[in-house]
C-alpha cells in the first residue's frame, strides 16, 4: 500500500476539517462575552468543539487537554476523539485560550486546536508551567533562553537590523514577571503586556505582521506546546524550560524522568514536521477579530497553518444562525446559555 494510503500517515490535509470544530467553540464562548462566567463560556465552547472533533476522520487522543487544571469533564487529557477511522494523531485542544478575556469582554481570547503525528507531543503532566522564550522566522537561530533577556533583545535587534529600543516584548502581567520587566526595561526594549492568552502572544511574536517581536516570560506548559505546533507552521521558534511551582511538583517532574535545566526546543516540544495549527477569534485581538453575531447569522475569523506545506491562511467566514444550534447546546439566538448537567 502507498505510503500516502497508509492509514497511519497523516497526510490528507485536514485544516479546513479542523477549523470547523475552532469555529463552532468560539461561536458557542461568543455568547459568553462579557459575562464574568469564565466556567460557563469555557464549557460551551468545550461541548460545542467535543460535538464536531468527533466528526473528523481521525483516531486522536487529546494530550494537551483541559486537564487536572480546569477540572473539565470533557476534552481531558486521555480522550479518545474523532471518528474512530484515519490517521493515529495527538490532539491539543485550548476551547478558550484566554477565559477571563472572554469573560471581561477583553481582546484576544481564541479557540484553538492543533494535530501532530501520534507521539510527536512532549508529554506536559509532570509540570503546569514552563519558562519561554519565542520569535518568528528571522530569529529563529539567534535566540538563546540560558543567555537571559539583555542578550537576548541584543541578538533579536541585530537580527532585525534595528536598535533595542525597537524591539517590543509580549510579556505575561504577573507579578513573577517583575524582574524580568525591570531587565527588559533597563536594556530599553518596549513591553506589550497581556493579561491571558500567551498562545497568541507566541503566534504574533512569529508573525511579520505584528508590533510583537518576542514573547519572554512564564506560562503555561500546554500553552508552550501548543504554540511550538503554530510556530513550527510559521517557521519560528520556541524554546523553553520547566517552571515547577513547588518543591512537590520539581520532585514529580524529577521522579517522572525530567531534567529541569534541559532547555527544550521546538522540535522537542512537537517532533517531525507533519502538524496542523487552527485558531479561531472569540474576542476581537491582534491576532484575529473575535465573533460578530448580526440579525440571522454570525462572522468569524481564523488562522489555519500546516506545517509540511508551510501553507497559512486567514479565513473569514459567515455562518447562519439556524445551524449553528447543531452544533452546540448553547442558544445561538441570544436567550440565556442553558445549564449543563
Amino acid at each position: 500500500m502507498p505510503a500516502s494510503q497508509n492509514p497511519q500517515d497523516l497526510d490528507r490535509n485536514i485544516a479546513l476539517d479542523l477549523v470547523r470544530v475552532t469555529e463552532a467553540a468560539a461561536m458557542a464562548a461568543g455568547r459568553w462575552v462579557g459575562r464574568g462566567d469564565k466556567e460557563g463560556g469555557d464549557g460551551a465552547a468545550v461541548d460545542a468543539m467535543r460535538k464536531l472533533i468527533n466528526s473528523i476522520q481521525m483516531r486522536g487522543v487529546v494530550v494537551i487537554g483541559e486537564g487536572e487544571k480546569d477540572n473539565a469533564p470533557m476534552l481531558f487529557n486521555g480522550e479518545e476523539v474523532g471518528d474512530g477511522t484515519g490517521p493515529e494523531v495527538d490532539v491539543a485542544v485550548d476551547p478558550v485560550d484566554g477565559t477571563t478575556l472572554m469573560s471581561k469582554g477583553m481582546p484576544g481570547a481564541v479557540a484553538v486546536l492543533a494535530v501532530a503525528e501520534r507521539g510527536a507531543m512532549f508529554d506536559p503532566s509532570a509540570v503546569f508551567y514552563m519558562e519561554k522564550i519565542a520569535v518568528g522566522p528571522d530569529c529563529a537561530d539567534v535566540i538563546d533562553i540560558n543567555a537571559g533577556a539583555t542578550e537576548n533583545l541584543r541578538r533579536i535587534a541585530k537580527a532585525k537590523r534595528s536598535s533595542v529600543s525597537d524591539v517590543t516584548v509580549c510579556i505575561l502581567d504577573r507579578p513573577r514577571h517583575q524582574s524580568l520587566i525591570d531587565e527588559v526595561r533597563a536594556a530599553g526594549a518596549n513591553i506589550k503586556f497581556i493579561s491571558d492568552g500567551d498562545i497568541a502572544g507566541a503566534i504574533s511574536a512569529a508573525r511579520t505582521e505584528s508590533d510583537v517581536d518576542v514573547l519572554m516570560g512564564i506560562g503555561g506548559t500546554p500553552e508552550g506546546i501548543t504554540a511550538a505546533c503554530a510556530l513550527k507552521c510559521l517557521g519560528g521558534a520556541i524554546q523553553a524550560k520547566l517552571w515547577p511551582l513547588d518543591e512537590s511538583e520539581r520532585e514529580k517532574a524529577i521522579g517522572g524522568g525530567h531534567d529541569l535545566d534541559r532547555v527544550l526546543s521546538t522540535d522537542d516540544l512537537v517532533t517531525g514536521d507533519n502538524c496542523f495549527f487552527v485558531a479561531t477569534g472569540v474576542t476581537s485581538g491582534d491576532l484575529l477579530k473575535g465573533v460578530r453575531y448580526r440579525a440571522g447569522g454570525a462572522h468569524t475569523q481564523s488562522i489555519v497553518m500546516r506545517s509540511k506545506s508551510g501553507t497559512i491562511r486567514v479565513i473569514d467566514s459567515y455562518h447562519r444562525l439556524e445551524k449553528l444550534a447543531l452544533y452546540s447546546s448553547v442558544d445561538f439566538d441570544g436567550h440565556l446559555p442553558t445549564v449543563r448537567e
